[in-house]
């Protein structure tokens, strides 16, 4: 089981990044948000789901625990396979999935490219009280979280840097703040990702 890696970002495209550890480039999917935090000849770290299918072995990678348990939930699901979990969380926040889920919102899933009513409406029944430990604090605290963190200028300028408008930079990282488990605790790097998170890729450039 290859439970995470940590080594050289060798190459990155899409939604595939190859992490070299010890002379081994492993071919690892990820998100497209992900991706986009990534450099060639950077050192990574990503917690990983090794899939085994009859044909093929495949590495899934995550920024954090949290998403990775999701992703497990997820693929718990029936008709929710690993590259539909992953688009889950290419969408969505760990924390917006499980506030979806608590409050119902099939809706969020059907957003999601491969995922129809039907099966959204099994991920909120699936997953209801299974995800709880995973849910944003409550308005009060995020709200006082979004004025206080001192990364978020940088942040929204990083985005506008990557080619989204700054309106959409500064709702993603607003949302973020308002979302991300342990936002209090999180540098400019973890809350760049988290606002990446929030952001479709048909966002940028526009």
């Amino acid at each position: 089981m290859i439970a995470s890696l940590r080594g050289t970002c060798i190459d990155v495209a899409g939604s595939t990044a190859v992490v070299e550890v010890g002379g081994v480039g492993y071919a690892v999917t990820v998100t497209p948000a992900h991706a986009l935090t990534m450099r060639h000849g950077s050192e990574v770290f990503v917690r990983t789901a090794l899939i085994v299918r009859d044909d093929a072995f495949e590495l899934f990678g995550f920024e954090s625990t949290d998403a990775l348990r999701v992703f497990d939930l997820l693929r718990s699901v029936s008709g929710v396979g690993p590259k539909s979990a992953l688009g889950v969380l290419g969408q969505m926040t760990a924390a917006q999935v499980a506030n979806a889920v608590a409050n119902d919102d099939d809706g969020a899933f059907r957003k999601v490219s491969g995922i129809g009513p039907k099966t959204a409406k099994l991920i909120i029944v699936a997953l209801a009280g299974k995800l709880a430990a995973f849910e944003a604090p409550t308005a009060t605290t995020a709200a006082a979280a979004a004025v206080a963190h001192p990364a978020s200028e940088d942040v929204v300028t990083a985005l506008v840097g990557l080619g989204w408008r700054e309106d959409a930079a500064r709702s993603a990282v607003d949302d973020a703040v308002a979302n991300a488990p342990g936002v209090e605790q999180m540098g400019t790097q973890a809350l760049l990702r988290a606002a990446l998170g929030t952001l479709r890729p048909t966002g940028a450039g526009r």
